[in-house]
């Protein structure tokens, strides 16, 4: 029988790995040549809504295998120990629903800051600041106690479970709910600072789950691994402020040539753009 339970997690952590991989091939599908950079505009809702929870499903599932698999485990053991598979996806349903309401806050901050603010979020008029400016906040977020809370509890399955467990269908709902909050509550500003830098652009969705992984699955300290990523975010502000052209990655929406890359003129015996044009 333990040999049975054992396999069944491995089962379980498979097939959350599995799901996030084809949430990956479809964010890169769905999302295919629709990086403008920083503040790129989100499409219809229609659009946005499958577009986001897929998103989150490739970001945030690796990172939420630890958390699953343990809540399987102790699901076991409980009275009610049948319909366990359908309580663990109804948990997995709720955490979804707390990440989909934070995209829908998104989507509406910005829907409100470009009716209200016409182009406010332009790259030549306040887009670039207001990137650079979102980046440092995230920067400074990772180094208060409100992060490190809500961090402490994404990292510590059996304190979450066994403080807030609640029995049935219904409360694994309440419990990804409840789990999901926290999660936001710990990752918020990486995501933001993925709108600052291109929501739709498959690389730094890439840079952003990893560096979420990093923080909630690692054994090393929780809050020295915030403070290197919070290094991170403020060298990409940093780099967006001053000379964004050298971001490697950063898709400028001024259509300007980024200098990090190579350079298509160069191949052809063209001049590559000067470093002036780079650090505009």
């Amino acid at each position: 029988m333990r040999r049975a339970a054992l396999g069944g997690e491995a089962g379980l952590a498979l097939l959350l790995l599995a799901l996030a991989a084809v949430a990956w091939l479809v964010v890169d599908r769905r999302m295919a040549g629709m990086d403008a950079g920083p503040w790129t505009d989100l499409g219809t809702i229609g659009f946005y809504v499958p577009s986001w929870v897929a998103m989150t499903a490739a970001m945030m599932f690796p990172a939420l295998v630890p958390m699953v698999v343990i809540r399987s485990r102790i699901d076991r053991s409980m009275p009610d120990a049948a319909g366990g598979s359908l309580r663990a996806a109804l948990f997995v349903g709720g955490y979804l629903a707390a990440w989909t309401a934070y995209g829908l806050a998104a989507f509406a901050a910005l829907a409100l800051i470009r009716g209200v603010g016409g182009g406010a979020l332009d790259w030549g008029a306040g887009g670039r600041a207001a990137a650079a400016a979102t980046l440092i906040a995230a920067a400074l977020y990772q180094a208060t106690p409100a992060k490190w809370r809500c961090l402490a509890r994404c990292r510590a399955p059996f304190t979450f479970l066994l403080g807030g467990w609640r029995p049935g269908g219904r409360g694994a709902i309440r419990m990804g709910l409840g789990h999901g909050a926290w999660c936001v509550g710990c990752c918020w500003a990486l995501m933001a600072a993925l709108f600052a830098l291109g929501v739709m652009s498959l690389g730094w969705m890439l840079v952003v789950a990893a560096l979420i992984a990093v923080e909630r699955l690692l054994p090393w300290g929780a809050r020295s691994v915030s403070m290197a990523i919070a290094l991170v975010l403020l060298a990409l502000g940093a780099g967006v402020a001053a000379a964004p052209g050298r971001v490697p990655g950063l898709t400028r929406p001024d259509g300007a040539m980024s200098c990090a890359a190579p350079q298509a003129g160069s191949a052809m015996g063209m001049s590559p753009p000067s470093i002036g044009m780079c650090d505009r």
